[in-house]
This record gives structure tokens, C-alpha cells and sequence, in this order.
């Protein structure tokens, strides 16, 4: 079953390779979606794929790369697209 979700993180995630991070972890678990910075500081990551895959994606999320800092994380669900492989916006 293909999940999308949209995760939002807030603390000092951005210049620490978060995105990039991300797409890594995204690809090693066969999950699709995108990473962007936001205006205000926060960092959006969207996830589609297997459950249990962007589930695991999610969770790494909580913590990210070694230089980051997530002190907040906000996750909605929505209605999966079809995404295919993972962009840095």
C-alpha cells in the first residue's frame, strides 16, 4: 500500500545537508518525494512509497544528518500522487 506523507522540521535544519541527507535515505529505502527549504526556516519533506518505507524515512527525519537540530516536526497525511524518484527543490 503507497503512502504520502508531508513532514515539516524546525530547529537548525537547513545548511546542514538536510535535503540531501534526506534523498539518500529516501533512495535507500525506495521512497519518492521531494525536499525544500522554507521561507521561515523550516525544512518540508514529502514522502511517498510503501508504508513501513516512508515510515522508517519519517523517523530518521525526527533526528536528520549529524549537524542538525529538529525541535519540532509536523507531519500530515495526504493522498498518494504517483511521485517517481526523489528532487531537491
Amino acid at each position: 500500500m503507497t503512502i504520502r506523507k508531508r513532514v515539516r522540521l524546525s530547529g537548525r535544519v537547513q545548511g546542514v545537508f538536510f535535503r540531501d541527507s534526506a534523498r539518500q535515505v529516501a533512495n535507500e529505502h525506495n521512497v519518492a518525494g521531494s525536499a525544500r527549504n522554507l521561507p521561515d526556516g523550516r525544512l518540508e519533506i514529502v514522502l511517498e512509497g510503501p508504508a513501513e518505507a516512508v515510515s522508517e524515512v519519517v523517523t530518521w527525519a525526527e533526528t536528520g544528518p549529524e549537524f542538525a537540530r529538529v525541535d519540532a516536526v509536523e507531519i500530515v497525511d495526504e493522498e498518494p500522487q504517483g511521485l517517481r524518484g526523489f528532487t531537491i527543490d
